[in-house]
């Protein structure tokens, strides 16, 4: 009996094009980008068992190697992927319905209510762990109304930021730190 695996589906260009235009509204500095590797720990640490992250990729003629060789170090597999529309999207669609008839629990690290549809199926297996990672207030609603799935933010949760980001978020009174805004 072979253990179970965690997949990490990552929506690269969902996440940067969210942490620019909605969070920073600016071109993130690699300083401001998330640290990669911290994804990957909470994901193994929050199931306890082996991930497998897969990160998609869009590429136009050139592969971007430095990105690339960062990903490999640190355990992902890069997906690049060229063509017409959008690629990454695609590429996602097909793996988690190739994961459907697995015995595996999923990631996704996107906010995009496309996957919405591959989400539910895979939520229809009664003994599957779903989770969506990433910014909270900019998650898709359906995909938060998945079955079952776990929300986890991709810097309150996972930590993947060195620094805070400006973000307007709800509170929880127990959590208010006056300080934060004096």
């Amino acid at each position: 009996m072979t253990e179970r695996t965690t997949y990490l589906l990552v929506d690269g260009e969902n996440i940067d094009a969210t942490l620019g235009i909605s969070v920073l509204g600016r071109r993130p500095q690699p300083e401001e980008r998330p640290r990669w590797n911290k994804l990957l720990d909470h994901a193994q640490q929050a199931w306890g068992q082996p991930t497998k992250g897969l990160f998609f990729l869009a590429v136009d003629e050139s592969l971007p190697s430095n990105f690339v060789q960062a990903l490999l170090a640190i355990g992902y597999k890069p997906v690049p992927l060229r063509g017409a529309g959008k690629v990454v999207d695609i590429a996602i669609q097909r793996t988690a319905e190739a994961i459907v008839d697995m015995d595996a629990d999923v990631m996704l690290v996107s906010h995009d209510k496309d996957f919405v549809p591959q989400m539910q199926r895979l939520a229809e297996a009664p003994a599957r762990r779903l989770a969506l990672v990433g910014f909270k207030e900019f998650m898709a609603n359906e995909l938060k109304d998945v079955p079952g799935i776990e929300v986890h933010d991709l810097e309150y949760d996972v930590q993947a930021f060195t620094s805070r980001l400006p973000r307007v978020r709800i509170i929880d009174i127990d959590e208010f730190d006056p300080l934060e805004f004096l």
